[in-house]
């Protein structure tokens, strides 16, 4: 039964189409092939979230997955931030959740005051997080441009992550008093990550390639023409940096489907999201639940309300 459950193992490791390095890594602990596909699917649902009401909406089907990636657009950049940061969060839980056999809670080796509080409850493990997700996706690349690139924004999803841990405690004592407190550090909700890269996808600086003159090595620097709104503006360790403009992701291509048909919200983003096309006005009957209460014991009771609504697509 072991043996089968090993097989079964490789067998998912092998299927998300791993590099060799990678599916080594995926296969030396049981644990690690769940936590990659809750770390893909928790990132996907994010950027699609974060990008519920814009034009690219982070349509992830794959052709057109695969276009953007070739690519280093703004939302490049943003995929391959978001996934850094969800694999990195992933991963620190899963030590927490003990689903993992070559780590378990953060031992927070730097707490303060570490001879009055007790450590108790279970960190998420961030320390062995990070390690392994370097490791996973790679060493830095001098290669060239893009792979610069790439390297820069998945650590930008890491430092998110990094820079969003809390500790967390409580008092124990005679009367709540608290002579004892045990403590642990938490990871921000993945939401929260999500709404501040979103922020540095806003903000992010378009990049080109120099030559650092003392070690003959590739470096990112801002392009030669400055970027309105950025002048000469230096990207630091937590910008998020580009080097294609994007397209307008208004009609279909290979990037994206387009916006025909799309939802949109009168007052919010029809223009926009619309690209100027004007948009349809379907007027429809919903029913749904309302005025519930909620009866002992142990059921909530509703009524089946009947409204009409408004419907906005965008036209073709």
């Amino acid at each position: 039964m072991e043996e089968a459950a090993v097989k079964a193992h490789y067998k998912v490791c092998d299927r998300l189409k791993l590099e060799k390095k990678q599916r080594r890594m995926c296969r030396r602990d049981p644990g690690v092939a769940e936590t990659l596909m809750e770390a893909i699917s928790m990132s996907a649902l994010e950027c699609q979230y974060q990008f519920r009401f814009e034009r690219w909406n982070c349509t992830l089907e794959g052709r057109y997955r695969a276009s953007l990636l070739k690519r280093g657009f703004k939302e490049t950049a943003f995929l391959f931030a978001i996934s850094s940061a969800g694999l990195t969060h992933a991963m620190a839980k899963a030590c927490s959740a003990g689903r993992m056999e070559r780590c378990t809670c953060d031992e927070a080796p730097d707490l303060e005051n570490r001879e009055a509080w007790q450590w108790g409850g279970c960190g998420d493990n961030l320390k062995y997080s990070n390690k392994f997700v370097k490791e996973f996706l790679g060493k830095k690349s001098n290669k060239d441009l893009r792979a610069r690139v790439d390297f820069h924004n998945n650590l930008v999803g890491m430092k998110v992550i990094k820079a969003g841990v809390e500790t967390t405690c409580k008092c124990h004592g005679v009367s709540g008093s608290c002579t004892v407190r045990t403590c642990w550090r938490q990871l921000s909700p993945f939401h929260e990550i999500g709404k501040q890269l979103k922020q540095k996808y806003e903000t992010a600086l378009k990049v080109g390639s120099t030559t650092n003159e003392a070690t003959g090595e590739g470096d990112i620097s801002p392009p030669k023409k400055s970027i309105q709104g950025h002048g000469d503006q230096i990207p630091r360790t937590t910008d998020l940096v580009y080097i294609d403009d994007s397209p307008s992701f208004c009609l279909m291509s290979r990037y994206s489907p387009g916006t025909w048909g799309r939802k949109c919200y009168k007052d919010k983003n029809c223009e926009s999201i619309c690209c100027g096309r004007g948009h349809n006005t379907q007027s429809r009957v919903v029913t749904r639940p309302c005025q519930c209460q909620v009866r002992w014991c142990c059921y909530v009771e509703c009524k089946q309300c009947t409204q009409r609504e408004e419907v906005y697509t965008c036209k073709d």
